[in-house]
C-alpha cells in the first residue's frame, strides 16, 4: 500500500506524525510518498497569523524541499526531511539546514532555494494536490491512502509521541478503519502536550 503523506517541513507534530509512518512502514505493508504541502500557503489571506511568520520564514525551507525533489527526484524528499527533522528540528538548531543536505547526499547550493520564488509554483501545486483531498480547515499532515479499492485522506494524526513497533501499526489500522467510514469527518484527544521531537 503506497500511504501519501503532505509535509510542511518545519512543523513539529509533522515531523512526530512522519516518524510515526516510518515504524509504520517497518510493521506494515506500506510504503511512504512524501509530498511538500506549505503552512505558508495555507495561511494567505488570513486576518490573523497562526503560525507568527510575519516575516515569512517558514517558505525558506518548503521552496528547499521543492527544489530537492524537482531536482533529484521524489526519493531525495523522504532523505531530506529525515535529515532536515534530525539536524533542525530535533536539535532546534535553524541554522542546520546545510548539515541536512549534506546528510541527504544533496548539493549545499539548494539551500539558496530558500530565498528564491523559483519553486513556488511547485510547492503551491503540491499543497493544492494535498489539501483539496481533505479541504482548507486543515494543517500539516494531510495522509491519503486506498482503502478497499476507495481513496481515504485525512489531516493528521497529531501525536506528540512516536508508537513504535506494533502500537504504530494499531494506530495506522484504527486511522485508517475510522477514516474510511462514510462521513467520517473529525475525532479529538486531549489537548495537546508539546511534540517529544527526539522519539
Amino acid at each position: 500500500m503506497i500511504a501519501d503523506f503532505w509535509f510542511d517541513p518545519s512543523c513539529p507534530y509533522t515531523w512526530v506524525t512522519s516518524r510515526w509512518m516510518r515504524q509504520v512502514e517497518r510493521v506494515r505493508p506500506v510504503t511512504v510518498r512524501w509530498h511538500v504541502m506549505s503552512l505558508s500557503v495555507l495561511n494567505e489571506g488570513r486576518p490573523d497569523d497562526p503560525e507568527g511568520d510575519s516575516e515569512g520564514y517558514l517558505w525558506g525551507p518548503v521552496r528547499v524541499f521543492a527544489a530537492a525533489e524537482a531536482r533529484f527526484g521524489p526519493a531525495a524528499l523522504g532523505r531530506l526531511y529525515t535529515a532536515y527533522g534530525e539536524r533542525v528540528l530535533v536539535p532546534g538548531d535553524w541554522t542546520g539546514l546545510p548539515a541536512a543536505l549534506a546528510d541527504a547526499g544533496l548539493p549545499a547550493q539548494l539551500a539558496e532555494a530558500a530565498g528564491s520564488t523559483d519553486y513556488d509554483d511547485r510547492v503551491r501545486a503540491s499543497h493544492e494536490r494535498g489539501i483539496a483531498l481533505v479541504g482548507r480547515h486543515v494543517g500539516t499532515p494531510v495522509i491519503a491512502a486506498s482503502v478497499g479499492g476507495r481513496r481515504v485522506a485525512f489531516f493528521g494524526p497529531v501525536i506528540s509521541r512516536v508508537p513504535a513497533g506494533e502500537p504504530a501499526g494499531r494506530l495506522w489500522d484504527g486511522v485508517l478503519l475510522v477514516a474510511a467510514v462514510p462521513g467520517f469527518h473529525e475525532l479529538r484527544g486531549r489537548p495537546h502536550e508539546e511534540p517529544d521531537l527526539a522519539g
